[in-house]
């Protein structure tokens, strides 16, 4: 009794300290975010003919209609949302300019309601959003405009977003021949060249052109995973040092000066002036970089700066001066705080009548390998199963290459094994171990059909389309139902040739319960998460902060979200049903924080060491280990914590519970939340 008491008291303690940390990271980066209080940030949405367009507008005290200022509009790239662009848009805000940091459509909180098919759903979003923002914000009282009537509004964005800016400018350009208004008056792109706005004839020389006697800037980092190697673009293998400033492209945006220069300024004959950087860093890294921050600092600070308001007394702070990192980092102490919470609260709600049912008994451990040559086999195969899901990361992500042959061989061969097993089960005629023989194979055969089934028709499963509505959710999730499908193989072959398997009874595995276990670990799984998310509606309510670090998050979401949710789920259930059972089946019988950390290099450890071995070749030699995983590989920034994550809820709640199955509904709903609400949702795909 005494030691169910103190359990209890020790989840009440670690749930007030979740709930303080959520609290104080979540107050903190709010000050930071509002640069303590000397900004207003709000949300907004507003219509245009396509949807509705939604961002987080930062509004510095003074700026109104007798006090107009320089205003940028910023956006973030493919997959992300408006809080990717936090860092420019606090130290805009903060030196006095106003910021409208935007959800492209289909992103974050805005929507498309056009329709188009899953062909041209990727040019569905990005080619309009940032003018139509213009057009919105041209509107604002407190965006100031000159004696002409000419907007002093700046576009930039990260990646897709950057291709947005681009089109906006051109656009600008188009409207100015009728109207003779330029609303856009500078440009600084991120991470994007012209490969994608190509398509939609707006080459460089087009956008070279529109750009006229704007001040136009880009950052083009060395390490960048898509663009600014036009040969590497063509070939498909674009993750490889560039060196933009040098290329023929470069050169003609800077006006073709003799000795191109980084981080100068070069003027043209035209009124316009030009500049590219070009920081060591990886696409990802230039929205979450001091270095890159301070160069959009700079730019902005020469766009503006006879447009600059008497008022904006800290427009001349140097770009050193940086606080953008706190409120990321406060944002991520709410984040942990977010994390912390979900075991304690399962656990506490597991206390009440109903949910008490989710707690089982707690069966014996599995023994791990007592001989050597037990041990030996135990830790190949602990390698197979960690290293497997890097080892085909590419194949799978991609649907193509060697990587799905061999995996068709692999699973022909094993309903052909588990053929033969069948015969020579009946051949001996051993009555006793006649199910034993049978159970195993026929397992074994229908797991691997299904793993063949998934790879013949991959061009089918999970086909983006009306229903499978988010690409990379598409990817991560086909990746995971053929991991599922190799370690239940695997679980299934160790478990029924092991000599030692039937000493092993079905429910140390945790997966053999009855069904009011199972109800009331959904439910209980289902009630904590529903009171996390409100939590961080409240948080997101009052304070306009999220749970974040770089590309990790945990945001809000809308309804289609939520739809899109259920329809993945299902998926992410099988994913974790198996891992599940097979990191308790196979590190449970370790101690302390061995179990923990072998159950993480189980679940991530291969990953982590393919994005160690991608990154470290392509900074070493130039040229990644994959230079064709661009996108699918700077998704693992996020997914591999995520997946972390829920390898220790899954650990964690298999102790606490006696059974997988409180710890599998959880990371569902979790994980397939925080999968959908942070990338891209075709509302708009028929």
């Amino acid at each position: 009794m005494k030691d169910v008491v103190a359990k209890k008291k020790k989840y009440q303690k670690l749930l007030m300290l979740s709930i303080i940390l959520i609290l104080l990271g979540s107050v903190l980066a709010h000050l930071f975010n509002t640069s303590f209080y000397s900004t207003k940030v709000s949300r907004i949405s507003f219509d245009t003919e396509k949807g509705e367009l939604s961002g987080l507008l930062y509004i510095p005290k003074g700026a109104n209609s007798q006090d107009p200022r320089p205003t940028i509009i910023t956006t973030h790239g493919y997959l992300n949302s408006s809080e990717m662009q936090d860092a420019v848009a606090i130290e805009l805000s903060r030196r006095g300019y106003v910021v409208l940091a935007l959800d492209m459509y289909d992103h974050g909180h805005s929507i498309n309601n056009t329709e188009f098919s899953s062909s041209s759903a990727f040019f569905s979003f990005w080619p309009t959003s940032i003018y139509d923002a213009v057009q919105y914000m041209y509107e604002q009282d407190y965006v100031l405009k000159d004696e002409a009537g000419n907007g002093i509004i700046a576009v930039g964005g990260h990646s897709m977003g950057g291709f947005s800016s681009t089109m906006a400018m051109v656009q600008d350009e188009q409207d100015y021949a009728t109207t003779g208004i330029r609303k856009i008056h500078a440009g600084l792109t991120m991470g994007s060249d012209y490969s994608w706005s190509s398509y939609l004839g707006v080459t460089g020389d087009v956008a070279f052109q529109a750009y006229g006697p704007r001040i136009v800037g880009k950052v083009a980092a060395h390490y960048d995973e898509f663009f600014f190697d036009q040969e590497a673009f063509a070939s498909g293998e674009t993750v490889v040092y560039k060196d933009y400033t040098n290329t023929e492209e470069g050169r003609k945006f800077l006006g073709n000066p003799a000795e191109p220069q980084s981080e100068t300024w070069y003027n043209l004959e035209n009124g316009g002036k030009r500049i590219i950087y070009t920081p060591r860093e990886i696409h990802p890294r230039n929205h979450f970089s001091i270095t890159t921050t301070g160069h959009a600092i700079d730019f902005y600070n020469v766009a503006f700066e006879e447009y600059t308001s008497t008022n904006q007394n800290s427009a001349n702070l140097p770009s050193g001066n940086q606080i953008w990192f706190l409120k990321e980092l406060f944002s991520f102490v709410a984040m942990i705080g977010f994390f912390l919470l979900l075991v304690p609260l399962v656990l506490l709600i597991s206390d009440l009548p109903f949910f008490s049912k989710l707690k089982t008994e707690i069966n014996p451990e599995i023994k791990g390998p007592g001989t050597k040559k037990d041990k030996i086999i135990y830790w190949i195969i602990f390698s197979i199963s960690a290293l497997f899901p890097a080892l085909f990361f590419p194949t799978l992500m991609d649907k193509a290459g060697t990587g799905m042959t061999v995996l068709k061989v692999f699973s022909v061969l094993v309903i052909a094994l588990s053929v033969v097993k069948v015969i020579m089960g009946f051949v001996k005629k051993d009555k006793e171990g006649f199910k034993a023989i049978i159970t195993g194979p026929a397992l074994l055969s229908a797991v691997s059909i299904i793993l063949l089934l998934i790879l013949i028709n991959s061009s089918n499963v999970l086909k983006l389309n009306s229903y499978f509505n988010e690409p990379a959710t598409n990817q991560i999730l086909y990746w995971a139902m053929v991991v599922t499908s190799v370690v239940a193989i695997i679980g299934l072959f160790t478990h029924y040739l092991n000599k030692n398997s039937q000493s092993i009874s079905l429910k140390q595995y945790g997966f053999v319960v009855n069904w009011k276990s199972i109800l009331a670990s959904l439910v209980a799984a289902l009630v904590a998460v529903l009171i996390a998310y409100l939590i961080l509606f409240i948080i997101d309510t009052v304070f306009k902060v999220d749970f974040r670090i770089w590309t990790w998050a945990v945001k809000t979401f809308g309804s289609s979200h939520l739809v899109a949710a259920l329809k993945y789920a299902p998926f992410f259930f099988l994913y974790f049903y198996v891992t599940g059972i097979t990191v308790n089946a196979n590190t449970g019988h370790m101690k302390g924080w061995k179990g923990y950390v072998a159950a993480s290099v189980l679940n991530v450890g291969g990953l982590v060491l393919y994005l160690i071995l991608q990154y470290g070749k392509l900074f070493i030699t130039g040229t990644a280990l994959f230079p064709s995983q661009s996108l699918s590989s700077i998704l693992l920034f996020a997914l591999i914590p995520t997946l972390l994550v829920a390898t220790i809820y899954s650990k964690v709640l298999f102790k606490r519970t006696g059974n997988i199955y409180t710890g599998v509904f959880l990371n569902t709903f979790l994980v397939t939340m925080i999968t959908v609400a942070n990338t891209t949702l075709y509302s708009g795909l028929i």
